[in-house]
C-alpha cells in the first residue's frame, strides 16, 4: 500500500499505529500476549532507525502499550525529538491480546498441548476461549473491541492532534480490520511488520486507513566502499 501522506480534514485527529520493535520471541516465532519480553539487538536497532524517520515529524503525543517491548519502542521515538523517556504516555488497554495458556510457547508447543483449542484459534473462531494461564485469556472479539475502544478513545481526546501509538501486531490487526469493514472471522492475509508505521486519520469514532506497512527506514545502509 502507499506510503502517501494526506492531511486529516479539520477536527480529525492523525494516528501513526506503530508495532514494536522485534523480539527474540518474535524472530522464533513464541507467543508473548501479556508476558512482559524486552527488544532484542534488532529490535533496538528498529526502534533508532524509526526514531530517526519520525524525527521531523508533527507529533503532538506519544502513547505506548504498558509492556516494555512497545515502550521501549515509544521512547526511542521520543529521545529522537528532543523529548524525554519519561515524556511517552502508557496505556495498558493498548497491549497485545492476551493468549493465557498459549503465552510463552511455540505453535508447535501450542499445537501439541492444547490441539483443541490450537484449532479453534487457527479456524478463527472468534469467541473461542483461551485456556487459563498466567494471565487470563481473551476472545478475539472481546480483544478487537479493547483495542479499538483504546485507539478511538485516545482520538476522540486529542482532535486534530497527531498521535503515535505504539502497541502490538493484535492491535494494528484490530485497526486495519476496523478501518476496512473486513469481518473479525477473515484469515489475516496481511503482514504486520515490527516497528512499521501504518497511517490512520479517526473522525467521527471512524478509522480510516491512509498507509500500511511502511518500513523503508528499516532498510540498513549500504556503505560506500570508496568513501
Amino acid at each position: 500500500m502507499s506510503s502517501t501522506v494526506e492531511h486529516a480534514p479539520p477536527g480529525a485527529t492523525t494516528i501513526l499505529l506503530i508495532r514494536h520493535g522485534e523480539t527474540a520471541w518474535n524472530a522464533e516465532r513464541r507467543l508473548q500476549g501479556h508476558l512482559d519480553i524486552a527488544l532484542n539487538a534488532e529490535g533496538e536497532r528498529q526502534a533508532a532507525a524509526l526514531g530517526r524517520a519520525l524525527a521531523d515529524e508533527r507529533i503532538d503525543l506519544v502513547i505506548s502499550s504498558d509492556l516494555g517491548r512497545a515502550r521501549q519502542t515509544a521512547e526511542a521515538i521520543a529521545l529522537a525529538r528532543g523529548e524525554p523517556a519519561g515524556s511517552v504516555q502508557r496505556d495498558p488497554k493498548l497491549r497485545e491480546r492476551c493468549y493465557g495458556g498459549f503465552e510463552g510457547l511455540l505453535y508447535s508447543e501450542i499445537a501439541a498441548r492444547f490441539p483443541l483449542q490450537f484449532a479453534a484459534w487457527q479456524a478463527r473462531n472468534v469467541d473461542a476461549e483461551l485456556p487459563p494461564g498466567e494471565n487470563c485469556g481473551e476472545t478475539f472479539r472481546q480483544f478487537f473491541g479493547r483495542a479499538m475502544t483504546a485507539i478511538l478513545g485516545h482520538a476522540g481526546q486529542h482532535p486534530g492532534k497527531t498521535l503515535a501509538l505504539v502497541a502490538h501486531g493484535g492491535v494494528l490487526e484490530c485497526a486495519y480490520r476496523a478501518a476496512l469493514g473486513l469481518p473479525l472471522e477473515t484469515p489475516r492475509d496481511f503482514k504486520v511488520h515490527n516497528a512499521s508505521v501504518n497511517r490512520f486519520v479517526a473522525e467521527e469514532g471512524r478509522l480510516k486507513l491512509v498507509s500500511w506497512g511502511e518500513v523503508d527506514h528499516l532498510q540498513q545502509k549500504v556503505l560506500d566502499d570508496l568513501s
